[in-house]
């Protein structure tokens, strides 16, 4: 704390951004170059889910010409959220201070890395939003954009976040923070992945902070949104503030 008693937070250090991949032959090389030349200190680990698309091979090939490239091959496909986690013990394992959340699909922009980066200098989490002033979504139906608006809401109100955009997955983290958020007890996948970290981190104490920005819907490849990652998320969002509303009425710490 300075003498306003403000935090002060240390230099970021060494960044990792994590890509989740599955079947992302399409749009891997791309991505790794945009993110190459808009962080350029920055490493890169692909978190690979075994895609019989070839991906893995892809990222094999992206190493071997790229020291700042990595690749995490995984025995299966068991969900985003476990890849996540799989990329943050790899990251912490490997000495990294910063590691960032980013999509494959060139949704999440990697032009915008740098802001979420600068942002993180006076944060212990900072969030891509979409739904700050600013912030926007391009080529997305009006269904999908109701869907994901409404669940932040919800989230929101449920479980009292102060965060526009809970279910956003375009996220950088310090090393630390990750460390106190209890990673061993997450299960979550998809969207709730995504809103459980987030809780994690506002349980905790830890500053969060959301900057806008510009989401653009894949054109290549198929989206992995399913019903079941749906069901999962309205679940335990509902579990969540049920629980979290008790814990206030009896006095009690969450979990």
């Amino acid at each position: 704390m300075n003498d306003d008693g403000q935090r002060l937070y240390g230099a970021l250090g060494a960044a990792l951004v994590i890509i989740p991949t599955f079947n992302e032959a399409e749009n891997i090389e791309s991505i790794v170059a945009r993110v190459r030349s808009a962080v350029p200190a920055a490493d890169i680990l692909i978190a690979d889910d075994n895609s019989p698309d070839g991906t893995g091979n892809i990222a094999d090939e992206l190493v071997a010409g790229d020291s700042h490239v990595k690749v995490l091959h995984r025995a299966g496909k068991e969900g985003l959220g476990a890849a996540y986690l799989a990329g943050f013990r790899w990251g912490i394992e490997h000495g990294y201070d910063v590691l960032v959340e980013m999509d494959a699909d060139g949704s999440h922009r990697p032009e915008e890395l740098p802001r979420l980066l600068t942002a993180l200098k006076g944060a212990d989490l900072v969030l891509g939003s979409r739904w700050v002033p600013g912030g926007r979504v391009v080529n997305w139906p009006k269904s999908r954009e109701v869907l994901s608006r409404g669940g932040s809401t919800y989230s929101r109100f449920l479980l009292g976040l102060p965060i526009r955009d809970v279910t956003g997955g375009f996220r950088a983290f310090r090393a630390a923070t990750l460390e106190g958020l209890g990673l061993d007890a997450v299960s979550s996948q998809g969207y709730c992945f995504q809103v459980d970290l987030a809780r994690r981190a506002v349980e905790a104490g830890f500053h969060v902070v959301e900057v806008p920005i510009t989401f653009v819907d894949r054109e290549l490849g198929d989206s992995k949104m399913s019903k079941d990652i749906l069901v999962e998320a309205l679940w335990k969002v509902t579990a969540w503030g049920v629980e979290s509303r008790t814990n206030r009425i009896l006095g009690r710490k969450n979990l």
